[in-house]
């Protein structure tokens, strides 16, 4: 059973190709740059991937159209206020710009949204024979591989922070934090609430009668 090859983002190679549009009918120039825009002319064509080449198209001005299309073809632009609508023919523009003439042809053959407008930038259009691009031409005509770019990764979610229980008090502590708020409050000493608690002994009160009967011995001698 065979399976199908689909092209990747990370296999695309792109070569630079030049195309002299000298003599040329405009329409058979833009059908043949935009077909290696898109890369049709691949074994690997993927409609919805930047998978073409590079094109460079020299001596835009000596472009030709056949029949009357010189005559009859316009190119209009307006600026958006009412009245301000302008047109040219065909003749007045290749005076002016000879490039639009080419970059408008090809910009309607190629597909309208975001990868339309990467795949703009891969259009050099020049009206003489000299472009700046030879370095690209000697230079294995072919680009570097498009690494798709990972994902960033997130970071660490900060570990939770569980509230910490608070101890539960007993009656006696309850009622000693009490006394101890009102003794501050009173400015009174606050020791004697410190170790209250209901298992703690009462403090130990000295017995005055034995200290009576140590003292008397003493007393009677005296006497």
């Amino acid at each position: 059973m065979t399976s199908t090859i689909r092209g990747k983002a990370g296999n695309i190679r792109k070569k630079w190709h030049v195309i002299d549009a000298t003599d040329k009918s405009l329409g058979r120039v833009a059908s043949e740059v935009a077909s290696m825009i898109l890369g049709k002319h691949k074994p690997t064509y993927e409609p919805h991937l930047d998978d073409g080449d590079f094109v460079i198209v020299i001596n835009a001005a000596n472009v030709r159209m056949t029949g009357r299309k010189a005559e009859q073809n316009r190119y209009y632009r307006h600026s958006g206020y009412p009245g301000n609508l302008r047109e040219r023919t065909w003749g007045e523009q290749m005076k002016r710009r000879p490039e639009f003439v080419i970059e408008n042809a090809v910009y309607g053959m190629l597909p309208k949204g975001s990868l339309g407008h990467r795949l703009r930038r891969h259009l050099k259009v020049y009206a003489g024979s000299e472009h700046p691009h030879q370095s690209q031409l000697n230079d294995k005509q072919e680009e570097p591989v498009y690494v798709a770019k990972k994902p960033k990764r997130l970071a660490p979610l900060a570990p939770m922070e569980v509230p910490m229980e608070v101890p539960r008090l007993t009656r006696a502590q309850k009622i000693a934090a009490s006394l101890e708020e009102d003794a501050i409050t009173r400015g009174e000493s606050t020791e004697r609430y410190a170790n209250f608690d209901e298992k703690s002994e009462e403090p130990e009160v000295p017995d005055s009668s034995r200290e009576d009967d140590k003292a008397s011995p003493d007393l009677n001698n005296a006497l």
